[in-house]
């Protein structure tokens, strides 16, 4: 097949210790979710459920029907174990107690 009329794009998965990376040739009209089952890493990783797992394109939320470019990295999200605002305020109200306790102590 000729390389007219297809992408070079990546799919990309990252665990806490491991990532992978899939260089992948599709055609131009291909939508991101024909893409991710082209790179073979839902058999790689079953945990992936594309029905709840949020996808991307460079950081971007995209949808599963979208099309993609020439060169751009289709990003597999992983959900979320904590919620970041909650992890903030509990590490602000933590410093704040940590200040509170070095001002007792003078």
């Amino acid at each position: 097949m000729s390389s007219e009329g297809m992408i070079h794009v990546e799919v990309v998965y990252a665990l806490p210790n491991i990532q992978r990376v899939i260089k992948v040739i599709a055609k131009t009209e291909s939508t991101v979710e024909q893409i991710i089952r082209q790179s073979g890493i839902l058999a790689m990783f079953p945990d992936i459920d594309l029905s709840k797992n949020k996808v991307g394109v460079y950081s971007r939320n995209v949808k599963l029907d979208a099309t993609v470019r020439e060169g751009d990295r289709i990003e597999i999200y992983r959900p979320l174990i904590a919620d970041p605002r909650e992890i903030r305020r509990k590490r602000a109200e933590k410093a704040k107690l940590a200040e509170q306790e070095a001002k007792k102590s003078k």
